[in-house]
């Protein structure tokens, strides 16, 4: 918890590895993932560096491996999961893997330029076959081709006198062409050739394939008769034009019949070729298909391990590289241990040497999370990740969050549903990350399953507070109010008033838990749960708030800023506890000073609060101020007690207290610390002034210096606390900027309180708002269904009107409401709670790992 509650203590760490053991130490440190390492050639190109060779090879293996996973996508080979992880490859061993990489390529790249060629062919020659086929039915159909021109196109045969001509030698082409092409190709051939032309086609009915993409293409075959060579060169013109495939058809019914049985023949022997091609393409497939998500994790890992080698300095005296790396200071032996068994992995005699480094550098921000806590860490971090060993609010947030939530949510029903969908995802948390979606959505729910479970469940606990499960109440010990009206005077009036003087029970006193469930059948049910629900929310949010003011004390004291304690942290809290805390105190008091029998005087806590500002202030008439303090049976109208009426002594002179205390806090957090920070800026530099120095570092060099002020410079060096997020540098004091920082963080959290605490408010609307949504479901839906005498059909009818009902509930009212209920704890979080005590304004730390490198894709 210590380190949930506060990120690790990091150290700087300065490593030195052997050339022929840094490979198999920065392997181990991978698997270990606990080290950051910096890059200390910043300003060297990535191509000028010393291991950009095998990065290179590695992005070839990359390369290939894409490819074979792309041949596997396209015959729907599935790329089976076995959770292994296996150990980044030696050096050497990269040699064999491109030899394997290199030879599945090339097989593959062969078997499927042959394949491509053979498919190709296979479509000419099945092309050709179908000319042939449709051409012999064109010519039967017209009794030959002489026959079919006399009878269908005598127009070709005449000359321009229109004398018929005796001799006639007619030509023609036959092919296939695109079938959508089909309706233009024939206008094309008609206007061009001036109609001297007859044209026949038919649909070819087989599909076919594309050779290279696969793809269905619907082909029709065409005929074209024409006569001389200028409409022959016309026509092929016009085919050439449309991509049309013209193929060789004799004019002899025999020779066409020959030629079809050679293509057939021929296509038969092509099937038996590509059938065959195609095994051994699926074989290479298959045998690649078991291995590649293991090569993939290796390559990745060779990759890694070359890309954090490139960082470090090469020691070319030593033979040697030196890296720099943040580690936890727990995690300190971890890594000595994994750079000792790199080391006698590699085989190598000269130990690696690990040396802890003193720095001014801001560490990186690391907390040690799991499956449960991280999800909440995440919602932290989206508004800003942690400064160094700040307070993290994600332990608070494990609960909070779903609890405000759950407020503004409550419902037992809808709780219920959101609870077991939740507790679904948890349980089958395993296999449901086994599937790996790529659904956007999904995996969103997916991934904050276990808010989603704590949302439910305190969903469930606030409905019961409400007494509402789907908009009605439950009655399970019984109702505090008893009526005690006659069967006539119920019969006679649709409307009747329960006193509470005389129908509520206080013997039992009121119900147990949660609202009285007589409360959600009545017609001032809004009137009660509006103020219940109002004053609670002010009562959470001044809470929460309060508690990041707290919160920011522990900051301050870890980094021994005392200076934000006394002027910042204690008229913080002041400010607070004084306007609002008082507010707070108030509702209690209200609650508990005045009961069911003194409700004439309650006090208007709004009015109250208004007027403690205003300095206005209404007593009661003289010789009756006790009375309406201790709230008796006295008569307002004799009293003059009202709302706005002062009810408990000494009140105008406490309020008036509260309100000057809460205004001289303002101008402490305004003034004091930018004073007393220039005062102090002054006092240093007076003091280098004297002893002729221009800095501390000089300060502590200089040998003029007498031994106490040396020894006293050395000490504080040594016990000077972390650097905080609002320490400021002697060498870079700028008055003007600290004192317009101070004023800009003054006006925010007074004008922020204010503001905060009526954003809280939120939590009463949206509580209000999910309730009457809900209740208006119900009311449109099964009040009226139910009220409906169809026999028989009635159920039908209910059967019909619960499935609208529940697609309602769960489109509207969990999907809907629940974002909105979670954007409103989201904003209630990152603006009215962690304002008070976080700045978010670290950096994460990235630890060299290959933990995410097993479920890494191949196309990343």
């Amino acid at each position: 918890m210590g380190a949930l509650f506060r990120s690790e203590e990091m150290n700087l760490c300065q490593i030195f590895l052997q050339s022929e053991a840094s490979y198999a130490c920065v392997s181990e440190l991978g698997e270990l993932g606990l080290v950051q390492f910096k890059d200390l050639n910043p300003d060297v190109n990535a191509f000028q560096r010393k291991f950009v060779n095998e990065i290179m090879r590695c992005d070839e293996m990359e390369r290939k491996l894409r490819y074979i996973e792309k041949e596997l996508k396209k015959d729907e080979m599935k790329i089976p999961d076995t959770n292994e992880n296996p150990k980044a490859p030696a050096p050497k061993e990269m040699i064999d893997l491109e030899a394997t990489f290199e030879k599945i390529e090339s097989e593959l790249r062969e078997v499927n330029t042959n394949a491509e060629a053979l498919r190709r062919n296979f479509l000419e020659l099945s092309e050709l076959r179908e000319v042939l086929k449709k051409t012999q039915v064109f010519f039967e159909e017209h009794g030959g081709h002489h026959s079919m021109i006399d009878d269908a196109q005598m127009a070709l045969v005449h000359d321009e006198s229109g004398v018929p001509s005796t001799t006639v030698q007619l030509g023609f082409v036959a092919g296939v062409v695109p079938r959508e092409k089909i309706p233009v190709f024939e206008r094309m051939m008609w206007f061009a050739c001036r109609g001297n032309v007859f044209l026949r086609y038919e649909d070819i009915n087989q599909v076919m394939k594309d050779p290279v993409t696969g793809d269905e293409i619907h082909k029709s075959v065409f005929i074209v008769f024409y006569q001389g060579e200028q409409l022959k060169a016309r026509v092929r013109k016009i085919c050439e034009g449309f991509k049309a495939v013209l193929y060789p058809c004799p004019e002899n019914a025999q020779e066409r019949f020959e030629m079809s049985n050679g293509v057939a023949t021929r296509l038969e022997d092509l099937k038996t070729v590509l059938y065959q091609t195609e095994e051994h393409r699926r074989r290479v497939l298959a045998s690649a298909q078991k291995e590649i998500r293991l090569w993939v994790i290796k390559v990745k890992k060779i990759k890694a391990i070359y890309h954090t080698l490139n960082l470090c300095n090469f020691d070319l005296s030593h033979n040697s590289l030196i890296a720099e790396c943040w580690c936890p200071v727990v995690a300190l032996e971890d890594v000595q241990r994994a750079l000792r068994h790199g080391t006698e992995l590699s085989g190598s005699t000269v130990p690696s040497i690990l040396h802890r480094m003193n720095t001014k550098e801001t560490p990186p921000t690391f907390f040690r999370n799991n499956k449960f806590t991280a999800v909440f860490q995440s919602i932290i971090h989206a508004y800003g990740v942690a400064d160094y060993q700040e307070v993290n609010p994600a332990p608070y947030t494990i609960i909070s969050f779903p609890f405000l939530f759950a407020v503004m949510f409550g419902d037992v029903g809808h709780g219920f549903i959101m609870f077991l969908f939740g507790l679904w995802m948890v349980a089958y948390e395993k296999k449901l990350l086994a599937q790996k979606s790529d659904n956007e959505v999904w995996n969103i729910f997916f991934g904050g399953r276990y808010i989603i479970l704590m949302m439910g469940l305190f969903s469930v606990y606030t409905g019961l507070i409400y007494n509402e499960v789907f908009a009605k109440s439950i009655n399970i010990f019984g109702s505090s109010w008893k009526p005690n009206y006659d069967d006539s005077a119920l019969e006679a009036n649709t409307d009747l008033t329960l006193n509470p003087a005389t129908m509520f029970d206080n013997v039992t006193g009121p119900y147990p838990l949660g609202l009285d469930p007589i409360w959600l059948s009545s017609l001032n049910k809004i009137t009660f749960t509006n103020s219940f629900k109002m004053k609670m929310s002010i009562t959470i949010g001044i809470s929460q708030m309060l508690l990041g003011v707290m919160l920011s004390v522990i900051n301050h004291i870890y980094y021994r800023n005392w200076l934000n304690i006394f002027c910042q942290f204690l008229p913080e809290l002041l400010f607070l506890l004084c306007l609002f805390g008082y507010l707070v105190g108030l509702i209690f008091y209200k609650w508990v000073a005045y009961n069911d029998r003194c409700t004439q005087c309650a006090p208007s806590l709004l009015i109250h609060f208004i007027n403690m500002f205003l300095v206005k202030y209404q007593h009661a008439n003289d010789g009756f101020e006790t009375q309406s303090y201790q709230c008796e049976t006295a008569d307002p109208d004799v009293t003059g007690c009202t709302s706005q009426t002062v009810f408990y002594p000494n009140q105008m002179i406490a309020q008036l207290a509260l309100v000057v205390v809460a205004l001289l806090c303002v101008p402490t957090m305004l003034f004091i610390k930018p004073f007393v920070l220039r005062s102090r800026h002054n006092k240093m530099l007076k003091r280098r002034e004297g002893l002729a120095a221009i800095s501390q570092s000089a300060l502590i060099h200089n040998e003029e210096l007498n031994e106490q002020i040396r020894s006293r410079l050395i000490e504080d060096n040594m016990n000077e606390a972390p650097i905080g997020p609002d320490d400021v540098k002697v060498d870079d004091f700028d008055f003007s900027e600290i004192f317009i920082g101070q004023a800009i963080h003054t006006i925010e959290y007074c004008l922020g309180c204010i503001s905060h605490t009526a954003s809280y408010l939120r939590l009463w609307a949206l509580s209000l708002a999910h309730s009457q949504l809900s209740e208006v479901l119900w009311g449109m839906l099964f009040r009226v269904s139910l009220t409906m005498d169809i026999p028989y059909a009635g159920s039908v009818i209910i059967f019909a009107v619960f499935a609208v009902f529940a697609a309602l509930t769960v489109g509207v009212l969990l999907l809907m409401e629940g974002l909105s209920a979670f954007l409103h704890t989201l904003r209630l979080h990152w603006v009215e709670f962690q304002s008070k005590f976080y700045h978010g304004n670290g950096y994460n730390f990235d630890a060299f790992s290959f933990k995410n490198l097993q479920n890494a894709e191949l196309d990343d």
